[in-house]
């Protein structure tokens, strides 16, 4: 009689093979910032079934139809996301309340192209230029059918005259990087998505100041909701930077975000995760190759995700202020840095060398420091405060006499920016650096700003002038950009 077989073993049948992550990706930029958050929340390992019910909200599109000779792929995942106008969706009490009037325009507010590196342990955000001088391949106008050769035209008017495939098309020929995903995401969805999640902090070391959308920012950190914030993103008016200074809020605007996503209780809050998505995803629009197998996916590889593993810059400009006949005045990127900076992307690498370590963000002023001249006098009886207050300005650039001497009043508390009306950008430039400063107008005073230190408020800090066009792009990692 045979032996009987020893019983089997009770092991759990080996799990079926994991797919790798195909080449999809998210949301994100300054309003897709809300999209990340999704990703991020899809990390924390929410059900399918949460997700799922979600899929038919996305509004689809097909940006890549009959798309040829397209750029070859590379290593990770393109996502182009643009933030277009969309104010129709919003009723008239809030358009008025946060200066939205005026006719839609049927263009891209915001371009971005975002990349997750192949490993899902990096994002490099690069904003695009909305006047960017660009040159449109040939194609049909959607509007009036009419076939275009290929003609100059700004980046951000491409989607006026061919939608969001002519967008693509034309990001793609400029830049040479395969776009895999498109994500398209309106004014509301924003404003909705940022009272969601209850605001994002902010903050700012100057006044902040747009007549044009309404923003009214005092020096210091603050939460903004739907409104505030989309008017935070959207001003062009609010320094000297005009557009280049409006991407830069945005960049900071998506790192604060991403920093409340990965910390608060809404990854492990199924309900909150629930209706964060509905928000955004109720009005987004996006290539029919992303649905939610790619969300989950993508979630689940970015569990490591942190402010500290996304990097942001802005293409290289070359030329400010290039005319073209009947355009206006466009943005000329410099051909060298650009394409150093898109090979980086194809190629999958960092847009940053090496690591470095968490500092405080150092703001950029309208006026150089180096361009500033400034006396100062102690208004205490603190022996030895002028000098102090001083020598700690002229380490930060200013051109300080060196020789502070005592105001006429010692009885001073609050630190006084006294300055002629006609140098009035140097005085907020000056008073970034003195946190809690109070600027005074003073008629007849001249180019020589005047510093009256008090017992308060007389801490100095760093600041920077404007970038220089064409430098090379300055490349910022999320917890750089943030709050202190």
């Amino acid at each position: 009689m045979p032996a009987t077989p020893p019983p089997r073993s009770r092991r759990r049948p080996p799990r079926p093979p994991v797919r790798p992550v195909r080449r999809r990706r998210p949301r994100w930029a300054m309003r897709a910032a809300t999209t990340l958050s999704v990703v991020v929340l899809a990390s924390a390992g929410i059900g399918h079934s949460v997700v799922t019910s979600l899929d038919a909200d996305i509004a689809r599109v097909d940006p890549f139809k009959d798309m040829k000779n397209r750029p070859r792929a590379g290593h990770g995942m393109n996502v182009l996301l643009v933030g277009t106008d969309g104010r129709d969706k919003i009723d008239d009490s809030e358009r008025r309340r946060f200066r939205l009037g005026g006719a839609p325009c049927n263009c891209t507010d915001t371009i971005m192209i975002v990349h997750i590196s192949e490993d899902r342990e990096r994002a490099s955000v690069v904003s695009l230029p909305r006047d960017s001088y660009a040159e449109t391949p040939p194609h049909t106008d959607q509007v009036t059918g009419k076939e275009h050769r290929g003609h100059p035209i700004k980046l951000n008017a491409a989607y006026a005259e061919g939608g969001p495939q002519l967008t693509v098309r034309t990001v793609e020929s400029m830049t040479h990087v395969k776009i895999d995903h498109y994500l398209e995401v309106d004014f509301a969805s924003f404003m909705k998505t940022v009272d969601v999640v209850g605001g994002v902090k902010i903050c700012t070391a100057q006044p902040l100041k747009d007549t044009y959308t309404g923003l009214d920012l005092a020096p210091g950190t603050h939460t903004l909701r739907g409104g505030a914030a989309l008017q935070y993103v959207r001003s062009r008016h609010a320094d000297a930077s005009s557009d280049l200074g409006r991407m830069k809020r945005q960049q900071r605007f998506l790192a604060s975000l991403v920093a409340q996503a990965t910390s608060s209780g809404i990854l492990l809050n199924p309900l909150k995760f629930r209706d964060v998505t509905r928000a955004v995803l109720g009005s987004v629009r996006a290539d029919r190759g992303f649905g939610t197998d790619e969300l989950l996916d993508l979630g689940r590889a970015m569990r490591t995700f942190s402010p500290s593993s996304s990097e942001f810059t802005t293409v290289p400009i070359g030329r400010m202020g290039f005319m073209v006949d009947g355009i206006g005045s466009t943005l000329k990127w410099d051909p060298e840095k650009s394409e150093r900076l898109f090979r980086a992307l194809r190629d999958d690498k960092p847009l940053a060398s090496a690591p470095r370590e968490r500092t405080a963000p150092v703001p950029r002023v309208a006026v150089a420091p180096q361009q500033i001249n400034v006396q100062v006098e102690n208004g205490t009886s603190v022996k030895g405060l002028g000098q102090r207050v001083d020598t700690a300005l002229a380490a930060t650039g200013f051109r300080t006499t060196r020789r502070p001497v005592d105001a006429a009043d010692r009885t001073v508390r609050r630190t006084v920016v006294a300055y002629d009306p006609r140098w009035d950008r140097s005085a907020r430039s000056l008073a970034a650096a003195l946190p809690g400063a109070e600027l005074k107008a003073v008629p007849g005073l001249g180019p020589t700003l005047k510093v009256i230190a008090g017992t308060e408020s007389h801490e100095v800090r760093p600041v920077r002038g404007p970038e220089p066009v064409g430098k090379e792009s300055e490349v910022v990692r999320g917890n750089e950009v943030g709050c202190p």
